[in-house]
């Protein structure tokens, strides 16, 4: 049987919470602390992984993360891996840390993004026995980076919190909202039995079933058939082949009137989209310097797709033409 379609796609969020096996603790001191954070800025810096907000309790943690790459899934294991085996260094002890899969929930960040910053932040204060007085003296979360007591990590991204706040005196405002407490709406959902694993608006649930995962199910589908993916010449060739042009006009870079030339980029993306292949193997076939160009095209088509229906329909013929070619 099949394994269970995960919603995995470019730039979507997640609250993500994990604790240890047998609720043990998973921080034992600063160092503790200090590795996961490390952990988490590598994840960072190596697949694009941006963290809205985090709070590390002493047997668990929260992160409110978006993920520009779609690649959720290995940067999970790549965190929890990797603290895994500091932890055990730390402890000089050896086996699982955490207590099986993590839980994480897709979030409609338009309607929640700013809600679930102050939930999480709020962690320390919202135990039976609050572990602080004031928020602010709270060492382990990204709350007083938020309020400008200390300097904030480069890896944290408080700005599209601050624009959805609309306040003026952003610190300052922030410190006020979260002083609130958690909205009703919120604590009910994180107080259900089984947790459900969306939050979002009704929008956003018909968009997620009507629209994200049939395309998820189609790239499964795909990737069970290109059981051996094709690599970036063989996918960029095909789509030469289908536009009929020759691959050089495709994977060389040209100013000019053919600069903007859609073989190629429809070729990048599906390298991208279809392969699975890595940002860096896609800019070297394309002669680009930066993977920041590659990502740019890629988001780019990516929009177009959403936007016109016939450019749509002209891509899934090229899947198909390759997906034939294949089987």
């Amino acid at each position: 049987m099949p394994s269970p379609i995960r919603i995995e796609y470019e730039d979507a969020y997640y609250h993500v919470m994990n604790r240890g096996r047998g609720r043990q603790l998973i921080f034992h001191s600063d160092e503790y602390y200090q590795a996961f954070l490390d952990t988490l800025a590598e994840a960072s810096e190596r697949f694009e992984l941006m963290v809205h907000a985090y709070c590390l309790m002493s047997n668990h943690y929260h992160l409110l993360v978006q993920t520009p790459l779609g690649n959720f899934g290995r940067i999970m294991r790549h965190i929890n891996g990797v603290y895994t085996q500091r932890f055990n260094r730390l402890k000089r002890t050896d086996g699982p840390l955490f207590r099986g899969r993590y839980k994480a929930v897709l979030v409609d960040a338009d309607a929640y993004l700013l809600q679930l910053s102050r939930y999480v932040h709020r962690n320390p204060v919202e135990t039976k026995r609050p572990l602080v007085n004031t928020l602010e003296k709270y060492r382990w979360s990204s709350y007083t980076a938020y309020i400008n007591k200390v300097k904030s990590p480069r890896w944290l991204n408080r700005t599209q919190t601050y624009e959805m706040l609309g306040h003026n005196h952003k610190y300052h405002g922030y410190q006020c909202y979260v002083e609130q407490g958690i909205d009703e709406e919120i604590e009910q959902f994180y107080n259900r039995g089984n947790m459900a694993s969306v939050i979002g608006n009704k929008d956003f649930i018909k968009w997620l079933r009507e629209t994200k995962v049939p395309e998820l199910e189609e790239g499964q589908r795909v990737k069970n058939i290109l059981s051996k993916p094709f690599s970036t010449k063989q996918i960029t060739q095909l789509v030469a082949d289908y536009y009929k042009r020759d691959v050089n006009e495709l994977t060389q870079m040209v100013k000019g009137p053919k600069k903007g030339l859609k073989a190629r980029k429809v070729a990048m993306y599906l390298c991208q989209q279809l392969g699975g292949h890595k940002l860096d193997e896609i800019m070297v076939l394309f002669g680009l310097s930066t993977i920041g160009s590659v990502s740019y095209t890629t988001s780019n088509m990516r929009k177009s797709l959403s936007d016109n229906a016939s450019l749509e329909k002209e891509v899934q013929k090229i899947k198909n033409h390759i997906i034939d070619k294949a089987t």
